[in-house]
């Protein structure tokens, strides 16, 4: 998932939806009754006719219906202050549009692993009543793809009594275990509108420094998971000189497109799912979705099979690149809160981290920028302690790499002695004799 910050820009279709607009998703939504739990799919297929059906109707809930979702893009109504009385969001990650609700009080949060998620559902953990869903029109034999997001949906799809999905012409079929046939489905919503598309930025100086010292650590013939955001994309525009990588990403988007045509991304030394790209979501353009539609090269599975930590340690040379919001001197990584206000989640942080620290020659990566700007001051992000209430995502047990725009340390089997002067040597040198002082009054 995306963690800690990231400069996407969201850019959602013209004209797509209208509240109560859709004579069929207004009838499937009338099958949702007060108090019941409603799973919705998310990322860039989150289902935006049927949500703007369940928004008009919302004042009939009462007691609410509990909706639980991942990240989500695109309007946030469902979210609105007051709402919270008759559409309740139970988000096992924080996205930007919910994550206000959730500081509030106005959402609710749920930690959970995302390899493991899809049991909450299974062993009824979380039972659903509904799933709403968004999918690609059945092919011959009756079977719509999930198209950009198999992910978690296709367990909730799998154990909800109800499902209700969007039908649109506009979803890619994508191949992979990412099938569900039209008779589970309960409600069917024919729809026809663009996704939506993520656009990133460029990326800073300092992600771009920090991309090429990511690059210089992996090798030919790695396979690769990495996440969305400046960073990751511009690691992407570093690997030009690699060859035979692979993919095995919890998610991938556009920056992948170009080392496939160049042969760069090519799965001939994975040693799980040669020759393919394997992920279990998409976020990215029209130009990704149009490059994985019906194509044999990309297959997508559910999470609970992508991020398998003893899954993801089959692939060789493994190499695990995620964010961070703030790593302390003995190494424990945030990436899930600011102190005790929450962010994001733990995604699949830590299923990676480890999966990859588990394969022959994997490489776990956290990199971060050194410094952050809060308030209009600048503040390190390398601290001597985490602040009081964060979330510990990555433990100091768990740790390799981590890597700033001033380098790269390798924490495994150090001391904290250790670890301490690699770490300050990653900070910012603004905040290197502060990170110094500190360190020497805790001892």
């Amino acid at each position: 998932m995306v963690a800690a910050g990231g400069a996407a820009a969201v850019v959602a279709p013209a004209g797509a939806v209208s509240a109560g607009g859709n004579a069929p998703a207004a009838r499937a939504v009338a099958a949702i009754q007060p108090g019941m739990r409603v799973f919705m799919t998310g990322n860039c297929s989150v289902p935006q006719v049927v949500l703007a059906a369940l928004v008009g109707q919302a004042p009939r809930f009462t007691p609410p219906v509990e909706i639980v979702q991942l990240f989500s893009f695109g309007n946030a109504d469902y979210v609105a202050p007051g709402l919270e009385r008759h559409l309740r969001v139970n988000t096992l990650f924080i996205g930007g549009n919910v994550r206000r609700a959730v500081n509030e009080g106005r959402a609710d949060f749920t930690p959970c692993f995302l390899s493991e998620i899809p049991d909450l559902f299974r062993r009824r953990i979380l039972p659903l009543d509904v799933a709403l869903i968004h999918v690609s029109p059945p092919d011959a034999h009756g079977f719509c793809s999930y198209g950009v997001e198999v992910g978690v949906t296709k367990a909730a799809a799998e154990s909800a009594r109800i499902v209700i999905a969007e039908v649109n012409d506009r979803m890619p079929r994508t191949l992979g275990d990412s099938f569900i046939h039209v008779s589970r489905i309960s409600h069917l919503v024919p729809v026809s509108y663009p996704l939506l598309e993520l656009h990133q930025g460029h990326g800073s100086e300092e992600e771009h420094r920090i991309a090429q010292f990511c690059a210089d650590l992996i090798e030919d013939g790695s396979t690769l998971q990495m996440g969305i955001g400046g960073i990751p994309d511009a690691v992407l525009g570093c690997l030009r000189q690699k060859r035979d990588l692979g993919i095995h990403s919890e998610m991938f988007s556009d920056g992948v497109i170009d080392l496939v045509e160049r042969g760069i991304v090519n799965g001939a030394r994975k040693t799980l799912h040669p020759g393919k790209i394997t992920a279990g979501f998409l976020m990215g353009t029209r130009r990704l979705y149009d490059f994985v539609h019906d194509n044999p090269l990309v297959e997508l599975h559910p999470t609970e099979y992508i991020n398998d930590p003893f899954r993801i340690a089959q692939n060789d040379r493994m190499v695990a690149l995620n964010s961070a919001l703030e790593v302390d001197l003995t190494g424990q990584v945030c990436a899930d809160s600011i102190g005790t206000r929450m962010y994001s989640g733990v995604g699949g942080q830590i299923d990676f981290i480890y999966g990859s620290s588990r394969s022959r020659g994997g490489k776990p990566i956290i990199a971060l920028p050194s410094t952050a700007e809060v308030g209009g001051a600048l503040v390190s992000r390398i601290v001597p302690t985490l602040k009081p209430g964060a979330g510990v995502v990555t433990t100091r047990n768990h740790v390799h790499f981590v890597v700033t725009e001033y380098g790269v340390a390798d924490l495994y089997g150090q001391s904290l002695a250790q670890r301490r002067r690699a770490l300050i040597a990653l900070a910012h040198p603004r905040f290197r004799g502060e990170l110094e002082q500190a360190a020497r009054k805790l001892g």
